[in-house]
């Protein structure tokens, strides 16, 4: 028997799914923040207790592992990779890959070899593989680098339109009274003040409540959902045409919380029109299972394991993580 663990390391949650070599689940974790970007120390914590939490559940150690796969958060340029290899054999892993997290999310969501991820959930990201193995990235730096939204911004967003709405730059919106509830606040001069004297910073949450809002027809929230799309939809357009792929079929893959749960269309409206402009013959998809499952296909695949129909069906539709406790496992 031989074993195979994925592992998707986000800025917000690190998930790890192992399994054999027919794709039985074995074993399941679940931590924190993945992004060695936001820290390096947190980040190697999150991803060894992920990793040791399946690895326990499985009854397993590190060294019975046949290949493993980490699509991290962050694992953007060499000199990334640079931090990341020695912090990932620090863990233990010997056999293992490395790749930034689109790639798993683009595995996990087309049965092609090739085609584009967009991901939004605590940032952007944006990267691609031609029919040929070329690779490129667009984005996954955040605002000053050219990115827009993501829940680390989006959340940003959500606060700035409720200060300006109380303070008469905009018009009334329905995000000031769910985020007052979200806060603990009654007024929104005392949630203004309270977060100016103390240097507070507002919570990811923040940026859930835009679908709500958008929902029962706030302009506002309608602006942001929209401009996210645009944003989003100018990043896979310029994937598209650095790989050459205008005249491909593909497949384009949504991945990331904000893309897959509460979008009733808003962001994937603009998506659509950008990526239908750029390559006619692509197909806009949302991911239905979890990002790790790519990672674990792509484990199998490492080791010349060719993922069939039946382990395809066996985990297309994982989705069973946030059930399970957040682990502190460190061995």
């Amino acid at each position: 028997m031989t074993y195979y663990l994925g592992l998707d390391g986000g800025g917000s949650k690190t998930y790890a799914l192992l399994c054999d070599e027919h794709g039985n689940v074995l074993g399941k974790g679940r931590s924190g923040n993945g992004n060695h970007q936001t820290g390096a120390a947190q980040a190697t914590a999150n991803i060894r207790a992920a990793a040791f939490a399946a690895l326990a559940e499985a009854g397993l150690q590190l060294g019975d592992l046949s290949h493993a796969y980490l699509g991290l958060a962050g694992a953007d340029r060499k000199t990334d990779y640079a931090i990341l290899h020695p912090l990932i054999r620090g863990i233990g892993f010997t056999r293992y890959t490395i790749s930034g997290d689109p790639m798993i999310g683009l595995r996990a969501g087309t049965d092609r070899p090739y085609g584009v991820a967009l991901i939004c959930g605590t940032g952007t990201n944006a990267a691609g593989r031609s029919r040929e193995g070329r690779h490129f990235q667009c984005g996954g730096f955040d605002y000053m680098y050219g990115d827009f939204g993501g829940g680390g911004a989006l959340n940003i967003e959500v606060f700035r339109t409720v200060l300006r709405a109380w303070d008469g730059r905009e018009a009334p919106t329905l995000l000031t009274e769910p985020l007052l509830k979200l806060l603990g606040y009654g007024r929104v001069e005392d949630m203004y003040n309270d977060f100016l004297d103390h240097g507070k910073s507002v919570p990811l949450d923040a940026a859930r409540l835009l679908f709500p809002a958008a929902a029962g027809g706030d302009a506002a929230a309608l602006a942001i959902l929209e401009r996210q799309g645009v944003e989003l939809g100018k990043a896979a357009t310029a994937v598209i045409h650095r790989l050459g792929m205008e005249n491909e079929t593909f497949d384009v893959v949504l991945a990331g919380s904000l893309l897959t749960r509460g979008d009733q269309g808003w962001i994937r409206r603009p998506i659509e029109q950008a990526v239908h402009n750029a390559a006619p013959g692509a197909s806009v998809v949302t991911l239905a299972t979890e990002p790790v499952v790519g990672a674990v296909w792509s484990a199998l695949e490492q080791d010349g394991i060719t993922v069939t129909a039946d382990i395809h069906q066996k985990m297309r539709m994982f989705q069973e993580f946030e059930a399970i406790p957040i682990s502190t496992r460190q061995e």
